[in-house]
């Protein structure tokens, strides 16, 4: 496999991608494409040929191989970078459409007329196939982890296993070539695949969490420059429902109602028994 080819193609990706997001196509290539390409392929190589078994029995030992090892962990790992990288290239096709959309609209309607500010922004459709993407590649890491741990038992290389398939006569003993070099190389790329996933889950809640502040500005903004309904208004010259305090009540200067009112009243039957009672008794006179 031309990995410099595959490395070319993924270049693109970075440009629109987010800081987890680098950070994550470094792991990809710097902890997982290069460690396969220099060292574990070299490690494994041609692994049945090292596979021993204490029998000269014809097709037994390549029977117990497939038995113990049905997927080589290295042909494993090259289908679970290409599944996992290619997810990526869904963002790079869909920011080329908007490129080719921009650039039939410019044609038609001119040079200043643009249907996107920046082509490669991740707002709309762009957004949704970024974040489509990161639970792609999410659930491809998990499934092809979980397929190493079911068939290789916990991501454990034994250094003897014993077999009793057919054709083989009797239990036979077979021995694993590099048992330890392997074991050291596969918790390593299983201690990768789960610092991507790691990675994966930061950059999705990064992105939601982004798109809830920005959706709540938005609201911010537009209650702001809402208009006050008539309700709400405080008109001085129409405030006669409103309640007033004590010390605006005071101020207030009296009118007629509050003259009127019970707390007066005595004091006016007083001045009214005062003018009765100086008042001549015109009675008598006649």
């Amino acid at each position: 496999m031309d990995w410099k080819t595959f490395q070319a193609l993924l270049s693109g990706v970075n440009k629109y991608s987010t800081a987890f997001g680098r950070v994550w196509l470094s792991v990809v290539f710097v902890f997982r494409v290069m460690v396969y390409v220099v060292a574990a392929e070299r490690v494994w190589g041609d692994e049945q040929k090292d596979f021993d078994c204490n029998t000269k029995q014809p097709g037994c030992a390549n029977v117990c191989y497939d038995h113990f090892f049905p997927i080589s962990h290295i042909r494993l790992w090259a289908l679970q970078l290409i599944f996992v990288t290619c997810p990526s290239f869904m963002v790079v096709m869909h920011v080329a459409y908007r490129d080719d959309r921009e650039r039939k609209h410019m044609a038609k309607h001119g040079e200043s007329s643009k249907l996107y500010n920046n082509t490669g922004k991740k707002h709309g459709g762009l957004w949704w196939t970024y974040l489509i993407s990161l639970f792609v590649k999410t659930g491809i890491e998990v499934s092809f982890l979980y397929i190493l741990h079911r068939v290789y038992d916990s991501f454990y290389l034994p250094r003897l296993v014993k077999c009793e398939v057919s054709p083989c006569p009797n239990q036979v003993d077979c021995y694993v070539g590099h048992p330890t070099e392997k074991k050291v190389f596969t918790y390593f790329m299983v201690g990768a695949s789960a610092l991507c996933i790691v990675l994966n889950i930061c950059e999705i809640v990064y992105l939601i969490s982004k798109r809830i502040v920005r959706c709540a500005n938005k609201v911010k903004r537009r209650n702001r420059s809402r208009p006050v309904p008539p309700d709400d208004y405080d008109d001085p010259f129409n405030n006669c429902n409103l309640p007033l305090t004590k010390q605006e009540l005071k101020d207030q200067p009296p009118s007629f109602k509050t003259a009127s009112k019970a707390p007066f009243r005595p004091a006016v039957l007083k001045l009214e028994e005062k003018i009765r009672a100086s008042a001549p008794n015109l009675s008598l006179l006649s």
